[in-house]
């Protein structure tokens, strides 16, 4: 539950703060974590549909969390139609002008480029917030106060590209980590503190990690808040020949037709990196908010889910305040879980 300071600042925000989208990326194959999942459910299970705590998948630890300031209404989510199976159960009654399905997985950069496309093409050109959907949060209202914060700055001044920062509580070699540079001066918006980013470094080695830990570096959480306008321009820059792939068919993003039209272009595409090719190509146009009180991990690998599941629950694995859980973490997915078990027991 949200402490009472956070609580009161949710209550503040008016109608126009609320009138923000946001996009879920969860269309990765999470080929990190297959030996960790066809050991754990008998099958490889992209990681956003594990149902790793509580019995909920973190695609729909995302959703909820999301939903906590922007409507489901205003919010769009990214899939890959090989994972049908998986998320139709979780997506039942979502309206498909909620639903952007990719044809194939095509790296984060395209499937940014595309969610940001279909927002504009139907009207949406204001202040959106990107989430991957694979991460542990440990305190939502908390995380989400920091998303509120960076949306009023960037609906404030449109030409910010925000991510959030996470402060280490170790020296994780295969996490990105951002160098933080000077302050930017702007009104208050909220809680922290934006500041200019110097650069990305995208899994340092061991050594490197413990020199950017005892610098006070940030986790690159890929978290992103930004202007549609403003970020699309940024990759059109980054990426010309992605960019001008979906030229011909941005007037059918969000129509009937658009899925056959994506199924025209995708098989032509590489995949694309958005750290890679992005973030690390043009550092000193984003900035960063550091995020303070909330633990997160991207159980990216399965020696860090291994240790999360395996804690009970006292502690999960990342983020800088090793917050204590009220409830244990199982891994659930071998048990009947309403309105989703029926997949998973498919396709063991």
């Amino acid at each position: 539950m949200p402490g009472a300071g956070t609580a009161k600042f949710f209550e503040t925000l008016s109608f126009d703060d609320c009138n923000y989208t946001a996009v879920i990326l969860a269309g990765g194959d999470g080929a990190r974590l297959s030996s960790f999942s066809r050991e754990a459910y008998g099958y490889h299970l992209p990681k956003q549909f594990c149902p790793l705590f509580e019995g909920k998948t973190l695609l729909e630890q995302t959703m909820h969390r999301v939903s906590l300031l922007v409507p489901r209404s205003q919010t769009l989510t990214v899939l890959n139609r090989a994972h049908r199976q998986f998320y139709s159960p979780l997506l039942n009654g979502t309206a498909t002008s909620n639903l952007l399905i990719q044809p194939d997985n095509r790296g984060t950069a395209t499937a940014i480029l595309c969610a940001l496309l279909r927002l504009v093409e139907t009207g949406r050109t204001g202040t959106v917030a990107i989430f991957p959907s694979d991460h542990y949060v440990s305190d939502d209202s908390a995380f989400m106060l920091h998303v509120a914060t960076a949306l009023r700055a960037v609906g404030r001044s449109p030409q910010l590209t925000v991510l959030l920062g996470i402060a280490p509580d170790s020296p994780e070699a295969e996490y990105g980590w951002i160098e933080p540079g000077s302050p930017l001066a702007l009104p208050n918006a909220g809680i922290g503190k934006i500041s200019r980013i110097r650069r990305f470094l995208e899994k340092p080695s061991p050594e490197v990690a413990r020199e950017l830990y005892d610098r006070n570096y940030l986790w690159n959480s890929f978290v992103l808040i930004a202007n549609a306008t403003t970020l699309l321009s940024l990759i059109a820059r980054a990426l010309p020949g992605l960019y001008s792939a979906f030229s011909d068919v941005r007037p059918f993003l969000g129509g009937a037709a658009e899925h056959e039209i994506l199924r025209t272009i995708y098989p032509q595409l590489r995949s694309e990196d958005f750290s890679a090719r992005v973030l690390a190509e043009f550092p000193a146009e984003f900035s960063v908010l550091p995020v303070n009180g909330v633990s997160w991990s991207d159980l990216g690998d399965p020696k860090r889910v291994i240790a999360a599941i395996s804690d009970r629950g006292r502690r999960i694995l990342g983020g800088n305040q090793n917050v204590t859980r009220s409830q244990p973490f199982a891994i659930t997915g071998a048990q009947e879980q309403p309105g989703r078990s029926k997949a998973y027991q498919d396709h063991r």
